[in-house]
């Protein structure tokens, strides 16, 4: 087989996976040797080092992975923080806001304490997956409980709730926060 396809497929499998790739794996994808191997990933590296490219072709240990140019580290930080996440609307907020305080808690909660339905806002709050179902009230009818998950503390900035501002003190009574999930229920 041709070198140039060689490194071809090489490139293409390990852009392809973002994760490092064990050389043996490699090598029997593309049925070739380890010395092919070596050769084709020594001449990227080379390449890639000499044209100045925005990546780098890295070994670790037994495998290789595709890599961004470390002299663009900080070009590349800034433009991943420049990207905005995909935005709440105020219902969203306010919905997330009462599973965050009054956690775990039933959707009949969130509607008592918003006065209005909140059915389509649960359900795109956990397919964003900013809260979860984590198990079910010991009433009738068995109504789903819902928390925050790790996305939605990674999402706002905090380590934990305890980070939460407190709530304000308004002189008005929230209803009573539904009780805890029975337990093994999911």
């Amino acid at each position: 087989m041709e070198q140039s396809v060689i490194e071809s497929m090489l490139e293409s499998i390990l852009f392809t996976s973002g994760e490092p790739m064990e050389g043996e794996r490699l090598c029997q994808a593309m049925d070739i040797t380890p010395a092919e191997l070596e050769g084709a990933a020594e001449r990227l590296q080379d390449r890639y080092r000499y044209e100045q490219r925005g990546i780098r072709l890295i070994r670790l240990e037994n495998a290789w992975q595709l890599v961004s140019a470390p002299e663009f580290a900080q070009v590349i930080r800034r433009a991943m923080e420049t990207r905005k996440p995909p935005q709440l609307s105020p219902a969203l907020l306010e919905v997330l806001s009462i599973i965050a305080y009054f956690q775990p808690t039933t959707r009949g909660y969130i509607e008592q304490v918003r006065g209005v339905s909140s059915n389509h806002s649960v359900n795109t709050l956990v397919e964003r997956g900013l809260i979860e179902e984590c198990g079910k009230m010991a009433v009738p009818g068995r109504p789903a409980l819902f928390r925050t998950t790790k996305l939605f503390l990674k999402t706002f900035g905090l380590s934990s709730l305890e980070e939460l501002p407190p709530l304000p003190e308004n002189g008005t009574k929230e209803p009573e926060p539904p009780g805890k999930a029975e337990e093994g229920t999911p």
